[in-house]
């Protein structure tokens, strides 16, 4: 009669019966058919758990649950290399959204690259890491996500105002290249502040600073941020209704304007600014910051991976648009 084998792990009570049999010379063969497990089996237990010349069963327990542990367990984000890739990214400011897209994107068909970036936000709020406070790395470094709030419009005429509603369709779809959403940010106590430009379809960003937040300096800010681009990358840009845009005819392309109080119809530049509120918070003295700073701060934002754009930067998306205008690429942008 044929003899079932068992598939299941040697159990303690199994160990301390083969430290036993094996103390009275009998033979491996004969304590597997005692067992009921296979000679191949016993074997491999006492070659693999043995303690030198002797087989003690506490011993080798001991180093069998040690292996199990250890091959159960599975580095926090799958391996070292993504371990050591994904801190360097979350400490350069980019998302785990940004950072899980672009492994796909470098590593397409290499899987031991490739991670979820819920799996990010687990390593990083996990409880054994709370005291790292990993969440600092996070752009928001906030558990929730608050809404963002835009500016508020003014009720002040402009000047040859052309509706939202009255935009070209080809705008909204995004399919078209040179179209940007403009606004500003305020700085320290209103008294300062600066214009910033997002290209929709690239999510390319301009940004510089202006002494106050009047219409003349706004206008002399936008045209000199547009003045080197081709005219087939400044189509249009669309802003909200706020005074320092009465002057809008001097930016140097044509300009329409959401409605009031309706932010969401510029989301673009909206959560464009809010990733420079992250280097520059509110209440911010921006008479203590460089243009050059700001360049740099504008490069740093241009040069992450978007989910939007298949997780290349918008520098990249930006230059291919370039390319096939045929038109030159400017330096630093």
């Amino acid at each position: 009669m044929r003899m079932e084998k068992k598939h299941n792990k040697l159990t303690a009570l199994e160990r301390e019966n083969i430290a036993i049999w094996l103390s009275q010379k009998v033979s491996k063969r004969k304590i597997a058919r005692r067992l009921n497990r296979s000679d191949s089996t016993i074997r491999d237990e006492i070659s693999r758990n043995g303690f030198g010349e002797y087989y003690v069963a506490v011993h080798a327990q001991s180093k069998s649950q040690k292996r199990v542990i250890k091959a159960r367990s599975r580095h926090p984000l799958k391996n070292k290399s993504v371990y050591g890739y994904v801190l360097k990214k979350l400490k350069s400011g980019w998302s785990p959204e940004q950072i899980a897209g672009r492994l796909k994107l470098k590593k397409p068909d290499n899987l031991y690259w490739h991670i979820h970036h819920e799996t990010i936000y687990r390593f990083i709020y996990d409880e054994e890491n709370k005291d790292k406070a990993l969440f600092e790395y996070l752009p928001r470094k906030q558990k929730r996500r608050k809404k963002k709030y835009g500016r508020k419009a003014q009720r002040i005429r402009i000047p040859d105002r052309v509706s939202i509603h009255d935009r070209p369709n080809e705008i909204e779809s995004r399919l078209i290249f040179g179209h940007w959403e403009g606004d500003s940010i305020e700085g320290k106590a209103h008294k300062n502040g600066m214009h910033t430009e997002v290209e929709r379809k690239t999510r390319m960003t301009l940004a510089k600073f202006v002494l106050d937040l009047t219409a003349q300096e706004t206008a002399n800010a936008a045209f000199q941020m547009f003045g080197d681009l081709p005219s087939l990358a400044k189509k249009s840009t669309t802003l909200d209704n706020g005074k320092e845009f009465t002057k809008h005819r001097q930016f140097g392309l044509t300009t329409y304007f959401a409605d009031p109080y309706s932010s969401w119809q510029r989301g673009t530049n909206e959560n464009t600014n809010g990733l420079i509120r992250r280097y520059l918070p509110k209440k911010t003295d921006f008479t203590k910051v460089t243009q050059t700073e700001l360049d740099d701060i504008i490069w740093e934002i241009n040069n992450r991976p978007r989910k939007c754009l298949g997780f290349r930067t918008p520098q990249e998306a930006f230059e291919e648009e370039l390319q096939i205008i045929g038109a030159r690429i400017p330096s630093r942008m």
